[in-house]
């Protein structure tokens, strides 16, 4: 397939550059494209083995899950250049507004959501904990296929993760905490008040040697790989050239294992409560979608950037808001969000990333990355 059309990773990273017509397609180049666009049925395939066949998924994890997150980052890595993260740089607004809607728009929508809808406290606390989230590397793929800016959204998922070091304990601590006064059905035990305030502010102390590995990980998970893959279009060209075509379909595969794979750890859960949050968690993600493009529309930002800083917004690291239920309250209803979240992401992220990936950047949209 023309490189332009699929990956767009120089030419066109920050979408200035418009979609030409693509070239003729070969047979094997037309099913890895109609096998990509199928993305979402991927996905809900996905989550239905990890529900019903939990063992068939659940091989995946530990370190087998950090070297499946680390080949995703490599097969991103292989679309770019060191010049599309220097033309990034250009435009660091383009990263603070990114960040903005990550922790401030997103973390507003989860408590609002959660208030208007009367969750549980247990329920609401991991609703607006995964909402506090930074983004994930989901997103990355998503933006490839969606033809917006990938080195953007590294640079997002990267500042976002860094910065969940502070914003998501803290944040989660002050939102979380207005359950106290906010939801009368908590009123009716002072001792689930104490418990829940604990936990918050545990939360809030304890974090730090945790979000530093946090922080590691992100190096290792998402820098390196990257980096390697960069490397390697640099100085090995043609044999990027080779495997450029496969790159989205490997994403996709990679991505669906490693949304499955939490959704089976927690199937019977999800069974069990997960149908009453289908509708919170998803009014979440499509509204961070939405409110993350019209916020860079309004930003005065091109097609492009608009899509990944959108893409970025509604696709948060889902696993880690699960670690951190699991790690630091006690109920385990507070986890159930975070794994209902991992379906809503995945499948809201992947349908819109084909929805983008049929509509043409604007002949001229513009170029935030001008020097």
């Amino acid at each position: 397939m023309n490189r332009q059309v699929l990956c767009k990773a120089e030419a066109n990273v920050s979408g200035n550059v418009p979609d030409s017509a693509p070239a003729k397609l070969s047979q094997y180049e037309k099913i890895v494209e109609l096998l990509t666009t199928l993305f979402p049925v991927w996905v809900i395939l996905g989550t239905i083995i990890g529900i019903y066949k939990p063992s068939a998924v659940t091989w995946l994890e530990t370190d087998l899950f950090t070297v499946g997150l680390g080949f995703l980052m490599l097969s991103m890595g292989l679309t770019l250049t060191f010049e599309d993260f220097r033309r990034c740089m250009r435009n660091p607004w383009t990263v603070g507004v990114g960040f903005l809607a990550q922790y401030m728009i997103k973390p507003m929508l989860g408590f609002v959501i959660a208030m208007s809808l009367k969750l549980s406290a247990p329920l609401a606390t991991g609703l607006i904990l995964v909402s506090c989230c930074p983004g994930g590397q989901a997103s990355n793929v998503a933006t490839y296929i969606s033809k917006g800016n990938v080195a953007l959204s590294v640079l997002m998922t990267t500042c976002s993760t860094i910065g969940a070091i502070v914003m998501t304990p803290l944040l989660t601590k002050l939102l979380a905490g207005q359950l106290v006064p906010v939801d009368a059905a908590v009123r009716t035990s002072k001792f689930l008040h104490v418990k829940l305030y604990k936990c918050l502010h545990m939360m809030l102390k304890e974090n730090y040697f945790f979000f530093q590995g946090l922080a590691i990980s992100t190096f290792q998970v998402v820098l390196v790989p990257t980096i390697v893959g960069v490397l390697s279009h640099e100085y090995f060209p043609k044999f990027t050239e080779r495997i450029i075509t496969l790159t989205p379909l490997i994403g996709v595969i990679l991505t669906t294992l490693l949304c499955a794979s939490p959704i089976g750890q927690v199937s019977e859960v999800l069974k069990a409560q997960g149908a009453q949050l289908i509708v919170p968690v998803a009014l979440l993600h499509a509204a961070a979608f939405a409110l993350g493009y019209w916020l860079s529309r309004f930003s005065s930002f091109g097609e492009s950037t608009s899509r990944t800083i959108s893409i970025e917004c509604g696709m948060q690291s889902s696993a880690l808001g699960f670690l951190l239920a699991q790690k630091h309250f006690t109920n385990p209803l507070v986890a159930v969000p975070s794994a209902v979240s991992v379906v809503c992401m995945a499948l809201g992220g992947s349908a819109l990333a084909v929805f983008w990936r049929n509509r043409p950047i604007p002949a001229d949209d513009k170029d935030d990355f001008k020097e």
